[in-house]
């Protein structure tokens, strides 16, 4: 099965070269006029980031067939996408390494959130199953994915003095039984 969006599916995409996350305000206006139930916000991006990754994929100089897509292909698609990213990420070279906020602008790159990442890799990580991938050869659940997602979060951690620790859950609140009212 070729989990690839075709031109007649629902995961279609126009062709351009135009990534799809910068034409978010257009994809928007045209789905709600469509006659199709409207998806979650979750489901729309999902959809979204699936069809501006097989687009990366038809771009790829030579064209990919997402069967043939490995955890190489996706390291190579998130690099990509740094170009786009609105985070400056300070340099070990820079005065303000380590300053969550810096009090003069500097040169050093800006780049995607670690948190960005993670949620884009995670819904390309159900994106795929959904479009028949099988669980064990998702390229978007691979080690090294994984290992390159986590080296950006210490990176990103050091360099914007940010400390990205997993929030604790509340644990539910146990309340000892009343005891019975006096008649």
């Amino acid at each position: 099965m070729d989990l690839l969006p075709t031109p007649d599916s629902p995961h279609s995409d126009n062709g351009s070269s135009t990534p799809q996350h910068l034409v978010t305000a257009a994809v928007a206006a045209a789905s709600s006029s469509s006659s199709s139930p409207s998806l979650s916000r979750y489901e729309s991006q999902k959809r979204r980031d699936w069809n501006t990754f097989g687009q990366y994929l038809k771009n790829h100089r030579p064209p990919l067939s997402l069967a043939r897509c490995s955890g190489a292909h996706v390291l190579e698609f998130l690099r990509y996408l740094d170009q786009f990213g609105k985070t400056k990420v300070h340099t070990q070279m820079c005065p303000f390494f380590g300053h969550p906020n810096p009090p003069a602008p500097c040169p050093c790159p800006l780049r995607q959130a670690w948190g960005s990442l993670d949620a884009l890799i995670g819904r390309l990580r159900a994106a795929f199953e959904e479009n028949g991938g099988k669980p064990e050869m998702n390229p978007f659940g691979a080690r090294a994915v994984r290992l390159y997602l986590r080296e950006v979060r210490e990176h990103q951690s050091k360099a914007r003095g940010v400390s990205y620790e997993k929030k604790k859950r509340k644990k539910p609140q146990h309340h000892p039984p009343l005891p019975p009212a006096a008649a």
